[in-house]
């Protein structure tokens, strides 16, 4: 049984660069992932700025009109 490939290579490297390549795929879904969660956590965070204002406006007492 032949295992070498055409290249010079055997099953062994190819499957070593499939393994390299599914974890550079794992690590890019994984940063895009992140970068999704951050962005969502940032507008929920605004979001909720947003309500507590509504629900309770800031004060101006003490404050001289100008």
């Amino acid at each position: 049984m032949d295992t070498m490939e055409p290249h010079g290579r055997g099953m062994t490297a190819d499957t070593a660069e499939q393994r390299i390549k599914r974890a550079e795929l794992a690590l890019q879904r994984t940063e895009e992932m992140l970068a999704e969660n951050l962005a969502l956590r940032n507008r929920t965070a605004v979001e909720a700025a947003d309500r507590l204002v509504k629900i309770d406006p800031p004060s101006f007492e003490g404050r001289r009109a100008g």
